[in-house]
């Protein structure tokens, strides 16, 4: 759903802007404490949501390379407002698709630069906010165990896809470049990104649910949501004894996230060259009713790595991978660097009495 440049104009693109501006600056502030910033984030698994933070970022840069078919002619690919809000809080999950968002539109000319903030409010702001509150919502009737959050994160992920179709629906008929009929464009959005919320809802609440097998105080949502584990002694059930945190952490930290970024070098850089062709669902619809007459060539498009392939690579299978696997190790450094220097500026700006040692 990267929106071009040329679909919306000028003015309505700067006012999206300043929105995305906004909720990036808010969402700044909110990420210090998802990221570890107070006692209680530590105590409850903030410590390491940083570096995951970068990780996720990586995992839905590489995902979103792999359209899926959705119907004839059409396909889909993950937003990933929904799967950042629930493995890392919503405040961080902005900051995760914005990285991924403003990655994709410098090295890869995919997504307009005028039409930034029009993708950040559409794709990050919008997926991320209406998915965490359903999840939230969902969470807090459905009985509190590992496998309603993930029941709950299907739910979420699905409904976020529409609501970002109407979104951009809302934004096209404020500044829209083209004199296109609001019904057709709002039916036809919305009916084909209610087909591709269902592959968004498999894939997030899969991610998830590998994550809550492995570690689900890793995992955001899931947090004071999990009973504890209980051992039959005697004949009764009791909860089992807590592992020291260093063993609890260390080492299964270490693997997550080393099983993440192979993972996600291995869907971009492999996995990448089998997915669909077709046009997604906004592309398909912009050029079936004409809403893509007047896009303009993206700045970026002289790029070494636009349109996903690395320039002068003869072998398309090679220049593909390649340049799936830079950009797995670009956003994952940026993403990293990013939620490391605001989880230290609050860190840092804490009371010292306030401060809980940590375990690495």
């Amino acid at each position: 759903m990267h929106v071009p440049d040329g679909f919306i104009n000028a003015p309505v693109s700067a006012v999206t802007g300043v929105v995305a501006a906004t909720a990036i600056a808010v969402s700044l502030r909110g990420a210090r404490r998802e990221l570890g910033g107070t006692s209680h984030a530590l105590s409850s698994g903030g410590e390491k949501t940083a570096p995951l933070a970068g990780l996720v970022a990586a995992f839905i840069f590489a995902v979103q390379m792999l359209n899926f078919p959705v119907a004839a002619g059409t396909s889909g690919h993950l937003l990933g407002g929904a799967l950042a809000a629930i493995l890392v809080g919503p405040y961080t999950g902005v900051l995760c698709v914005s990285v991924v968002l403003l990655m994709q539109g410098i090295l890869f000319a995919d997504g307009g630069l005028t039409a930034l903030g029009v993708n950040i409010t559409d794709m990050a702001i919008t997926t991320t906010v209406v998915a965490y509150v359903v999840f939230r919502a969902l969470v807090k009737v459905l009985p509190r165990t590992r496998r309603s959050v993930t029941v709950a994160s299907f739910v979420a992920a699905l409904l976020s896809v529409p609501a970002a179709a109407l979104v951009f629906t809302a934004i096209y008929a404020l500044g829209g470049t083209t004199d296109v009929p609001i019904t057709k464009v709002l039916s036809a959005m919305v009916g084909v990104h209610i087909l591709i919320g269902i592959g968004e809802a498999v894939i997030t609440a899969l991610t998830v649910g590998a994550v809550i097998a492995v570690r689900p105080d890793l995992v955001h949502g899931a947090r004071g949501l999990t009973a504890p584990l209980k051992l039959r002694v005697g004949g009764e059930l009791v909860d089992a004894p807590a592992a020291p945190v260093a063993a609890r952490t260390t080492g299964s930290t270490r693997k997550v996230w080393g099983i993440g970024i192979v993972t996600a070098l291995l869907l971009a850089g492999f996995v990448s060259f089998y997915a669909s062709a077709s046009p997604d669902g906004l592309e398909k619809v912009a050029h079936d009713k004409g809403i893509d007459a007047k896009t303009t060539q993206h700045a970026s498009s002289d790029s070494p790595l636009a349109d996903y392939s690395v320039k002068d690579v003869g072998d398309a299978r090679l220049a593909g991978g390649l340049a799936g696997v830079i950009g797995v190790g670009v956003t994952v450094a940026v993403g990293s660097g990013v939620f490391w220097a605001v989880r230290r500026r609050r860190t840092e700006s804490r009371p010292a009495d306030d401060r809980t040692p940590e375990t690495v």
